[in-house]
C-alpha cells in the first residue's frame, strides 16, 4: 500500500435524459482535468471534448472569480468537478429576441 493519502473528489456530467456522478480517490495535488480523465466518465459520455469543455467545481466556473483555468486547479478534498455542456443559444441573443417579440 502506498504511504500517499488519497483524496475523495467527485466529477458529475449531466444531458437532460441522462446524469452521471462518479465518486473516486485521486492523488493530492491532481487537477480538475486529471480528475476528469481518472474517472473515465468519457466512456459514458463520448461526446465530451476534455481540451474545450468549460469545467467548475460546485457551480463556480473554473478560470473565474479568482479559480485556476482546469488544467491548473488542484483538487481538494470534498470537491466535485462538474463538466458543462456548450450552451445551444447565447443567452443575451435569447433575452434579446423575446424582448423584440414582446414589443409587437
Amino acid at each position: 500500500m502506498s504511504d500517499i493519502e488519497m483524496i475523495a473528489v467527485e466529477v458529475a456530467y449531466a444531458l437532460p435524459e441522462k446524469q452521471k456522478i462518479i465518486a473516486l480517490l485521486v492523488k493530492p495535488g491532481t487537477t480538475a482535468i486529471g480528475a476528469v480523465k481518472q474517472s473515465g466518465i468519457i466512456k459514458e459520455f463520448p461526446e465530451i471534448d476534455i481540451e474545450t469543455a468549460k469545467m467548475g467545481v460546485f457551480g463556480q466556473a473554473l478560470g473565474t472569480k479568482g479559480l485556476a483555468k482546469a488544467p491548473e486547479y488542484r483538487m481538494q478534498p470534498g470537491d466535485r468537478v462538474e463538466i458543462y455542456r456548450p450552451l445551444k443559444a447565447d443567452p443575451k441573443e435569447a433575452r434579446r429576441r423575446r424582448a423584440e417579440k414582446s414589443k409587437t
